[in-house]
């Protein structure tokens, strides 16, 4: 299972420009849908594109490792 930061990644922009930061902004500076965004914030499990990987990564001027790392499967990790 792939785990995504996007709540972090938002957060510590905040942090760092001493301001609120919404999914309709980061929707609308990496033209990713906001419905979008929400699914990569809170669902468990979501498909993520690979571009939409890269306009966070662009827009969060972070590492893939930052966005988001792999999870091995417990049923994978038992077989």
């Amino acid at each position: 299972m792939i785990r995504f930061f996007l709540k972090e990644r938002i957060s510590d922009l905040e942090f760092q420009q001493a301001r609120r930061i919404t999914l309709d902004e980061v929707a609308r500076s990496t033209v990713i849908h906001r419905s979008t965004l929400s699914k990569i914030a809170n669902k468990k499990g979501y498909n993520c594109t690979i571009d939409n990987l890269d306009k966070l990564c662009r827009f969060f001027e972070c590492r893939i490792e930052e966005i988001a790392e792999y999870l091995p499967n417990t049923l994978d990790v038992e077989r």
